[in-house]
């Protein structure tokens, strides 16, 4: 299982990603450009000590992901987009050990060629007068039943 985030403008987030990731043994996928300076200072204010536990990669682009993810097949495997631009519920869907769950951008989420190369998208149920959750939340909730499901929670 591994976390992707696409090209993310809030550092905050990221950094609470990070550190999602580091406490859970999850890796991290960052996919540039992001919308802030990607430097140790940004990220150290908000995934505080734990920087140095995260597992993460920086990828240049969107096919620099890409071509990562074919040449590393074994641990990469299907995309699964989380997007309001979905129909199926997350608490629906049949996670999958190697699965990527794909973050989009805080403020304008993917374009519509990472939406058709995507294996499966996915969308929280929420308040319809809602326009969506923060995406650090929305990820904590996804990453959580598919961990769950997978049992991939790490054990001591």
């Amino acid at each position: 299982m591994r976390l992707a985030l696409f090209q993310p403008d809030i550092p905050q987030n990221t950094g609470t990603l990070l550190r999602l990731g580091a406490c859970l043994d999850l890796p991290i996928d960052i996919i540039e450009p992001c919308g802030f300076i990607f430097n140790e200072k940004a990220m150290k204010r908000a995934g505080m000590d734990y920087l140095n536990m995260a597992n993460y990669r920086r990828h240049n682009s969107w096919q620099d992901f890409l071509r990562y993810r074919e040449e590393h097949s074994d641990e990469y495997g299907r995309i699964i987009l989380l997007t309001t631009h979905a129909s199926q519920p997350y608490t629906t869907f049949e996670f999958h050990s190697n699965d990527i769950i794909l973050m989009g951008r805080e403020s304008a989420g993917v374009p519509e060629a990472v939406h058709q190369i995507a294996d499966a998208r996915l969308l929280i149920p929420m308040n319809s007068k809602a326009r969506s959750i923060n995406v650090a939340v929305s990820a904590v909730m996804v990453v959580g039943e598919a961990l769950r499901q997978t049992n991939l929670f790490p054990h001591e």
